[in-house]
């Protein structure tokens, strides 16, 4: 660690600014500060070298509140950060609707690997690696209140050079699963809407080729691992209950039988990467039913 820098405050600040509990500052300064201090290092051993980290964990795992505290660590260690969610990348409305009509009608939905422009991620990453200080680049971003892109005008520009990117997303890092594994289906979305596996199939083939070439180029994973699917589970709905609290009405939100279709989309692969990216990850932060960490790798 830098002995100017007052972390602890920063992470003060931060955990207001986010309107975050005070238990996530214990958590930042024993679980994650230790992580920052890894990133920092890999990029202090590779002067010159764009680093990229992946961040991986289920709905409501905390994938973005990590990016953005990592970001603002190192960005007061001197760096240039720049943090990129996958959801930024995903199809316009009218190219879902063309693959729902071509190919299978759930992937009018944005979320599951097939929806998103993996070609803009991957070119977006391989202008980062070169970006000079006196180049520009604007990353993209997307709307999800009107389920659109924003338009490419309104995107924020970046200068270079970058020391590292922050990718993070819900699937990110994940492997393909054995198509033998397909075959049956593990929740009622699966049995009655995609009986043929064609949806399914679809997803882990491009999951197989072209998300590979995009998550080839990260080269540390930190996965935060939720106890078990039924606790993601928990966790959302918890979420949208709050939501209708605030706003005092139930408009534009999901009921229980619409909350439960919509995780089973990504049922499939949230198990997926709860058990196979435990052992490849490079990092394995774990939350307790509380979203606490509880255990990380890097204490071995």
């Amino acid at each position: 660690m830098s002995s100017s820098t007052d972390y602890p405050q920063l992470i003060q600040q931060f955990v207001q600014d986010e309107h975050l509990p005070k238990s996530y500052e214990e958590d930042a300064r024993l679980w994650f500060l230790p992580l920052k201090d890894r990133l920092l290092s890999a990029i202090r051993s590779q002067p010159g070298t764009l680093q990229v980290i992946g961040i991986n964990g289920a709905q409501g795992t905390g994938k973005s509140t990590l990016a953005k505290l990592l970001q603002t660590l190192l960005q007061a260690d001197g760096l240039s950060v720049v943090s990129l969610s996958i959801d930024d990348f995903y199809y316009s409305r009218e190219t879902r609707q063309n693959l729902a009509k071509d190919i299978h009608p759930l992937l009018k939905s944005r979320g599951v690997p097939g929806t998103h422009d993996v070609t803009l991620a991957n070119n977006t990453l391989d202008t980062l690696r070169t970006l000079s200080a006196i180049e520009t680049l604007a990353l993209p971003e997307f709307d999800k209140a009107t389920d659109e892109p924003v338009a490419a005008d309104e995107w924020v520009g970046v200068s270079g050079p970058i020391n590292l990117v922050i990718l993070e997303g819900w699937f990110v890092g994940a492997s393909p699963e054995d198509s033998a594994a397909l075959d049956t289906p593990i929740n009622s979305l699966e049995a009655e809407e995609d009986e043929s596996g064609i949806w399914r199939q679809y997803i882990n083939n491009k999951l197989a080729t072209e998300y590979q070439t995009l998550f080839s180029q990260i080269n540390q994973l930190v996965l935060l691992k939720a106890p078990n699917f039924e606790q993601v589970y928990e966790w959302r709905a918890l979420q949208e209950q709050k939501l209708k609290e605030e706003r005092k009405t139930g408009a534009g939100l999901m009921n229980e039988a619409e909350l439960t279709r919509f995780i089973q989309q990504f049922e499939r692969l949230s198990r997926h990467c709860l058990t196979s990216l435990a052992n490849r990850a490079d990092v394995v932060l774990e939350l307790d039913r509380n979203h606490r960490i509880h255990r990380s790798s890097l204490a071995g």
